[in-house]
């Protein structure tokens, strides 16, 4: 098994989701890094990278190319340009990638939360999801979203998702953490 003081957690620090990787992270002994870029106000200040400049332009792309990826337009693509800049970093830097939020239609997942779903898809990590509709662990398997009970594998790992987490998807990011490293 694992052992959680070897693997290093990135997120973004927003409240919601990524605030309850964080503090499973901080709770199990994991290394928490959270992305942001000046301006973004964060919930979790634990070991805060502020990307330059120099480091969001590394994690630039077409927003014509993301709308399309995403099937949504973005309006205010300045300020959402910066955020899947930030969110590029986290991917490239954890190896598996966790998400809570809802899976569409599309399997596409809504929200920014499907930009690093479609960055784990495109860079072939690991991927799984939290459906908070169906309440449900989803991994993204020969392109298409099977039922799981995920565990974290790998070293290093991304945790993102939605601001509006219900308590069933506290849970489940709990539930991931003690499959993965036993209880606290």
């Amino acid at each position: 098994m694992l052992q959680s003081g070897q693997c290093i957690y990135y997120g973004g620090g927003h409240q919601g989701a990524e605030s309850a990787f964080g503090e499973a992270a901080e709770k199990w002994g994991v290394t928490e890094v959270n992305f942001t870029f000046s301006g973004q106000q964060i919930a979790r200040q634990k070991n805060v990278n502020e990307l330059s400049d120099d480091d969001l332009q590394r994690g630039d792309i077409s927003m014509e190319l993301a709308s399309k990826m995403m099937g949504r337009k973005y309006y205010d693509a300045e300020k959402i340009r910066k955020v899947l800049q930030t969110i590029f970093h986290m991917v490239n830097n954890g190896h598996q990638v966790f998400a809570v939020g809802y899976i569409l239609e599309d399997n596409s997942v809504k929200g920014g939360t499907g930009w690093a779903v479609e960055l784990a898809k495109l860079f072939n990590r690991p991927l799984s999801v939290f459906d908070q509709n169906k309440n449900q662990w989803f991994s993204w398997q020969n392109g298409a979203w099977k039922e799981d009970s995920p565990q974290i594998m790998h070293e290093t790992f991304v945790g993102s998702g939605t601001r509006n987490l219900t308590e069933e998807g506290k849970k489940a990011v709990e539930k991931l953490f003690v499959d993965s490293f036993g209880s606290q």
